[in-house]
């Protein structure tokens, strides 16, 4: 008897770890603009924005376009990342970054604002499909990309 039960629990804890690992990312409900977002509340999600948020956007002195492309070559650098929708072209991305070993997805939509011909800033929204609390994982990867980028 309790070994069946401890089979069964095995069994749905290994499609649960399934489920999230497969489960299909819809980029019309992931693909959303930052500025236009209302966050979730939850301590799982991140926003920098350049007023308001939880951190304040950089400008940079690059063109809007080529800012994209260097957020767009920058994500596709990191691992476990993969763009969902967008492009540099529109200046407007949602990659999606899974963790290491039971491949939680997390959304991470970025939107190139030009300021000038020559400068431009972001507004970037992360967030975590599941759970309420990360642990600071969204936030610290915000600051990794802007880091990366100021460099």
């Amino acid at each position: 008897m309790s070994l069946t039960i401890l089979g069964v629990a095995v069994l749905l804890g290994i499609g649960l770890l399934g489920w999230v690992r497969l489960a299909p990312s819809a980029p019309g409900t992931w693909h959303v603009d930052p500025l236009d977002a209302t966050g979730t509340g939850r301590p799982n999600e991140v926003f920098v924005l350049p007023e308001g948020g939880d951190r304040q956007a950089p400008v940079f002195d690059l063109s809007a376009s080529e800012l994209a492309r260097r957020v767009d070559d920058m994500a596709a650098g990191r691992p476990r990342t993969s763009r969902l929708a967008g492009s540099p072209e529109t200046g407007m991305m949602t990659y999606v970054q899974r963790s290491r070993w039971i491949g939680f997805p997390d959304y991470v939509t970025v939107r190139v604002l030009p300021r000038g011909d020559d400068a431009a800033t972001l507004a970037i929204w992360s967030r975590s499909r599941f759970g309420h609390s990360d642990m600071g994982v969204n936030a610290a990867r915000v600051d990794r990309w802007l880091a990366a980028l100021a460099r």
